[in-house]
């Protein structure tokens, strides 16, 4: 490998076995049930099935592979596309949108194909907490009814990319 190379290098993502229409973390933390979300907007399902994370880590990886349908102008929220059909909402602390993306560093672009295991973006806890708003993550199914049931196993931690649901 030459110099150019070592300075340009890019990251590249693990590799995650994956099955059909399975989700993986997207953060190393405690998963947690929707309805423990300090948010109406999640808690109550509105934008969809799914859970909370309690991060342990700043860092957010594809939960698995697809492109890049949406990211917030304020860096605190990706959607993604997976391959297999499923719209999945990533949406780092709760009300962080006032953050104006301060904090937040985004390392994909919409329209982006990513593989499971891939760093989507990564957060400072420290201007999170600074900012008074709670770290606790939402991954939300935005199209169940095109996909089927979602099963997540929540109420224990996990590391990033071991398996946590499946869809359909």
């Amino acid at each position: 490998m030459g110099l150019f190379d070592k300075l340009f290098k890019k990251e590249e993502a693990p590799k995650v076995e994956t099955v059909k229409g399975g989700l993986y973390a997207p953060i190393t933390g405690k998963y947690i049930a929707l309805e423990e979300i300090a948010d109406g907007v999640f808690s109550e399902g509105v934008l969809g099935p799914g859970c909370g994370i309690e991060p342990e880590e700043e860092l957010v990886v594809a939960p698995c592979g697809g492109t890049i349908s949406s990211v917030a102008e304020t860096k605190h929220a990706v959607g993604i596309a997976a391959d297999d059909g499923a719209e999945l909402l990533i949406h780092v602390g709760m009300d962080t949108v006032d953050m104006n993306g301060s904090g937040f560093d985004l390392k994909v672009k919409e329209g982006q194909k990513v593989v499971c295991g891939q760093t989507l973006l990564t957060f400072s806890f420290a201007k999170i907490k600074a900012a008074g708003h709670p770290t606790t993550t939402a991954f939300i199914l935005t199209n169940p009814d095109d996909v089927g049931a979602l099963a997540l196993d929540t109420g224990k931690r996990f590391n990033k990319t071991e398996k946590i649901g499946q869809i359909g």
